[in-house]
């Protein structure tokens, strides 16, 4: 027991002087008698910027021994209504832990998220085997769960994508992106099918040669394109007054959907 502490004692002594040596003069901040903060000495890093105001209170996110707890984070994040009701990120409110997504000390402007849909996966499954229903709230949670890892549901869930992993591949992609699907649904809710987890734009896609006209089996038009301001304006402008809405390739390039053929890139939505 003795030798334990003494090693603990030890590695807490050389991070502590470490840290001392290797930090800058400019970057601790010494208080009215001239001592440096402790927690300065030993910080792994700089929080992120929207943290910054925590530099010197350790305590608001770590408790000793057992390090970032959640409910120390919930603290401030428990009414954050932008995250909460927004349908991409409104899983928060049953997640049970913050630390396997969100990482500090990585510097002032670095990102402090990084995804893991795998984990989201443990996380769900750890949830439904100790999900007990015993009343209206815990009935719509355990559903809405069935749902998150409900992938296998989909009708024609076959091919997944090399890149995605088989833990990622039991998410239900649509029950957090639905309101991201530029594809309005035209090729389902099987994301993966196409996507990866680490990336949205698809690499190995190639779109057809300008001269194909069958747009609509990938595009829908805007509503704009359904009212006069097609007529007055886009078919104007594009100088094609006898297009229709469905004819894309008279006005549109590949290239982009705003570049328009010899006008260039114009954007009037």
């Amino acid at each position: 027991m003795k030798n334990t502490l003494f090693l603990i004692a030890i590695i807490a002594l050389a991070v502590v002087s470490f840290n001392h040596f290797s930090m800058k003069s400019s970057e601790f901040k010494v208080s009215r008698n001239g001592a440096i903060n402790w927690q300065q000495l030993v910080t792994p890093g700089k929080l992120n910027k929207a943290h910054a105001f925590l530099d010197n209170d350790c305590m608001s996110c770590h408790n000793p021994i057992k390090g970032v707890q959640r409910e120390n984070c919930v603290v401030c994040h428990a009414n954050v209504n932008e995250i909460l009701e927004r349908q991409p990120t409104s899983f928060h409110a049953d997640i049970g832990t913050c630390m396997g997504c969100h990482n500090e000390h990585l510097g002032r402007s670095s990102s402090i998220t990084k995804m893991d849909h795998s984990l989201l996966t443990d996380i769900g499954m750890t949830m439904l085997s100790k999900s007990t229903i015993v009343d209206d709230e815990k009935t719509i949670a355990h559903s809405y769960l069935q749902d998150f890892i409900g992938r296998k549901k989909i009708k024609g869930a076959l091919f997944v994508h090399s890149k995605v992993s088989n833990k990622e591949a039991l998410l239900n992609c649509a029950s957090c992106h639905t309101n991201d699907d530029r594809h309005f649904q035209l090729f389902g809710n099987d994301c993966v099918q196409c996507h990866r987890t680490d990336m949205w734009n698809i690499s190995e896609f190639r779109h057809p040669k300008e001269n194909s006209r069958d747009c609509i089996q990938c595009h829908q038009a805007p509503p704009s394109h359904y009212v006069k301001h097609f007529e007055m304006m886009s078919a104007k402008i594009a100088k094609q007054p006898k297009a229709k809405v469905g004819e894309c390739f008279k006005c549109h390039q590949s290239t982009h959907w705003t570049d328009i053929k010899k006008v260039g890139k114009f954007k009037h939505h």
